[in-house]
């Protein structure tokens, strides 16, 4: 990702240490990027959480020294994105390692291998 543009929504459980803090800054929550950063809290991460007991969350929000209202914040905007990519609302760009000839096939292929990630993590138990 570059360090001048947010990370992608769409790619959110690919996302380093680096792009979660950057997407904490935008949804002002910067003051958790070093906590998140050291405990090593990425994409991958995040895309767990949704699995969580309750015993798991708040050793989270213990060992980030959260408050309850900036974790709420966080889930809530965790579901936006996964809504998001459920419903095809986020637009997929052509990476820039990817030739301009293939952007039509790259977008498709993307689209729907990104929305099937998000269903299948939807419906696992």
């Amino acid at each position: 990702m570059s360090k001048d543009r947010p990370p992608e929504p769409l790619d959110f459980f690919i996302w380093t240490v680096e792009d979660v803090g950057l997407w904490l800054e935008e949804i002002n929550l910067g003051g958790y990027r070093q906590i998140f950063k050291e405990n090593g809290v990425n994409g991958e991460y995040l895309e767990g959480m949704s699995m969580f007991t309750t015993e798991q969350i708040l050793r989270f929000i213990r060992r980030c020294h959260m408050k309850w209202g900036d974790f709420i914040t966080l889930c809530k905007e965790l579901r936006r994105i996964k809504v998001a990519c459920l419903k095809g609302d986020q637009k997929v760009r052509r990476p820039w390692w990817a030739p301009s000839c293939l952007s039509v096939v790259f977008v498709k292929v993307a689209k729907r291998n990104r929305q099937s990630r998000v269903v299948s993590l939807k419906l696992e138990p």
